[in-house]
């Protein structure tokens, strides 16, 4: 059964956030919007160093263990403080220091800069590393994973144990078909809006290059999975496609939400509690 805050804050995104993504033009409008700030709350005590020029936040201390928390905003839209809950909650209850980088977002940066960003402090941090990330995130964390198990092919130690996904945004072209049923039930995404948004990070590669859409990368060799995602979000049908095509010596643990909405662990809902729970028992159990 859906709560009804759930049913609440879908009205809310409604109303007064899918304008945003619409149509093209407030895609582009909301592309080109001025970046708020992504500092962590005063109140998280966090220490902060400098990877490929980027600012990286660390919450917590764990000589052992490391978590790698990658945030949503459609690769356009700063970190905001539901992540910082989330990443709080996961050091406080895993025990792990939290790795939060502030990879630079579109209209002036692209995707292979955060990629080669995440994939730096993953050999910089050097003990072994979970990744997680919701919406953009998710996929960027996903491919980081992909391309230390390239390097692990190539016979380099890999160091990613983990990855958890929260409704990751796995395919920039957003052309499988079983979104055309999902998006009218979606009160937060559209594909229209969507699109310059995507385009603009490919920094002038193709949107299925499988350095930008993971969908499309080689699913081989990946650590043990977790996927979280609502049945009204558009992100749904390629998580399902990403849950049917890893392969069987890969475990996969999926979470589908019936009624939830698009990185529903991150909301005010009743059905964060659990997804949060269930994230913080696989990084225990991975790590």
């Amino acid at each position: 059964m859906v709560s009804w805050q759930m049913n609440g804050v879908a009205h809310v995104m409604r109303l007064v956030y899918r304008r945003k993504f619409l149509t093209e033009a407030a895609g582009r409008q909301t592309l080109y919007r001025a970046k708020g700030p992504s500092a962590p709350p005063k109140r998280l005590a966090a220490t902060s160093a400098a990877v490929n020029g980027f600012t990286v936040y660390k919450v917590g201390e764990n000589p052992d263990k490391a978590v790698i928390y990658l945030h949503g905003g459609a690769y356009t839209s700063e970190i905001v403080g539901q992540h910082w809950s989330l990443i709080r909650h996961i050091a406080e209850q895993t025990g792990c220091e939290v790795h939060v980088p502030i990879y630079g977002l579109s209209p002036k940066h692209h995707g292979l800069e955060a990629l080669a960003l995440v994939t730096e402090l993953i050999a910089r941090i050097g003990k072994p590393v979970y990744l997680a990330g919701d919406s953009a995130g998710g996929g960027l964390a996903l491919l980081a994973a992909q391309h230390t198990a390239a390097q692990h092919t190539a016979a380099q130690h890999t160091t990613v144990a983990g990855l958890t996904m929260i409704a990751p945004w796995l395919d920039l072209t957003m052309s499988n078909p079983g979104i055309d049923e999902i998006e009218p039930a979606d009160p937060w995404l559209f594909r229209a809006g969507l699109r310059p948004i995507a385009a603009a990070w490919t920094g002038g590669l193709e949107l299925d290059d499988p350095r930008l859409s993971p969908i499309h990368g080689d699913l081989d060799g990946l650590p043990p999975l977790q996927i979280l995602v609502g049945t009204r979000d558009i992100t749904l049908p390629d998580c399902r496609l990403l849950r049917d095509r890893v392969p069987a010596d890969t475990k996969v643990t999926y979470h589908e939400q019936e009624g939830a909405i698009h990185v529903y662990p991150l909301l005010p809902v009743p059905e964060a509690k659990a997804g949060r729970a269930a994230i913080v028992e696989h990084i225990n159990a991975t790590l």
